[in-house]
């Protein structure tokens, strides 16, 4: 019999590449979804619209006990992988409530109903780099104390320590993994990486002349969704629930991602981009780089796309869908 995935935030880039893997290995896949993306699946099911027919979509909210309550008892799944989370760091300064509510409780009301439903699943919980913020060492590592500075990263913290709680109060057998922003063609228009890369191909297509960004001096350690999402299903298949940093253990500027993307097409970057104080963040954290060694000793992962391919394949996403 095949195993049964289920999946929250399935509509996502991570969600997505995962679904992917997850069919190619044979699973029986099953995502969460809310109501209104599939009465409008042709722009919020767009991730997964060629793998739409493949899933088994169950509709529940995270903010919903009863909803997530039914879709375990119904499921009963081998391994959950709980993606789903309000992730847009700039707005959590603007919208804090809702945040902490969806990514707090939406975390402990699924770990609450595999307990009770699902004992023997095993859990993926995405944590985040943004746990560390303000973080006082370099690189950061399993153990590095968590210094959140938005209320993104400290709904992370809190869904972090309430997984950790239930694999060592209850025997849950579940794993947290500490992913560095991760990228992708499948990223969404409000995160820098896909605004520079759409913007790159609207440019040079024509069809826009400038792009406004913020400090191009802020470093990220960026890394491509596929291989991140490999980290996440490598980990459940160990006989151990541990919490692995996920990173490429390099940082690179913005600065760095607009002058590969630009020169990809054979433009300069310094002909196009405006500085805009509106973008900036509000706080804007220290330098965040990941040490993985950790999960390339104990699960035998590490990166295996580099930056420059990563920003040509985003580049290159985005002229082709213009050309559509």
């Amino acid at each position: 019999m095949n195993k049964k995935a289920l999946i929250t935030g399935i509509t996502g880039q991570d969600g997505s590449y995962l679904s992917e893997l997850l069919l190619e290995q044979g699973y029986e896949v099953h995502g969460i979804v809310r109501r209104v993306a599939l009465e409008d699946a042709e722009h919020r099911l767009w991730r997964i619209h060629h793998l739409k027919d493949k899933i088994n979509f169950h509709m529940a909210s995270l903010d919903n006990f009863p909803s997530i309550f039914r879709v375990i008892h119904s499921v009963k799944p081998d391994e959950c992988y709980h993606l789903a989370a309000s992730s847009f760091v700039a707005n959590s300064f603007d919208d804090e409530f809702s945040i902490m509510n969806t990514n707090i409780n939406g975390t402990h009301f699924l770990l609450a109903a595999i307990k009770d439903w699902a004992p023997e699943c095993r859990l993926y919980y995405a944590a985040s780099s943004e746990m560390f913020g303000n973080a006082d060492e370099m690189p950061q590592k399993e153990s590095t104390r968590f210094r959140p500075r938005s209320s993104y990263g400290i709904s992370k913290v809190a869904g972090y320590h309430l997984t950790r709680n239930y694999r060592e109060a209850y025997g849950l057998k579940a794993w947290c993994g500490i992913l560095y922003n991760h990228e992708s063609p499948r990223r969404g228009y409000e995160f820098v990486t896909r605004k520079i890369t759409s913007h790159v191909a609207r440019i040079k297509s024509g069809l826009s002349t400038e792009l406004r960004l913020g400090n191009l001096d802020a470093k990220r350690d960026w890394g491509h969704a596929r291989d991140y999402v490999k980290a996440m299903w490598t980990m459940l298949q160990t006989d151990t629930p541990d919490d692995y940093v996920i990173a490429t253990g390099t940082t690179h500027t913005v600065r760095q991602f607009l002058e590969i993307a630009f020169s990809h097409v054979g433009l300069d970057y310094d002909k196009y981009v405006v500085v805009d104080p509106l973008f900036y963040r509000p706080e804007e954290e220290t330098v965040l780089t990941g040490d993985h060694s950790k999960a390339k000793q104990k699960i035998g992962w590490q990166p295996t796309i580099s930056f420059e391919d990563l920003v040509h394949e985003m580049v290159d996403a985005d002229m082709e869908s213009l050309k559509k």
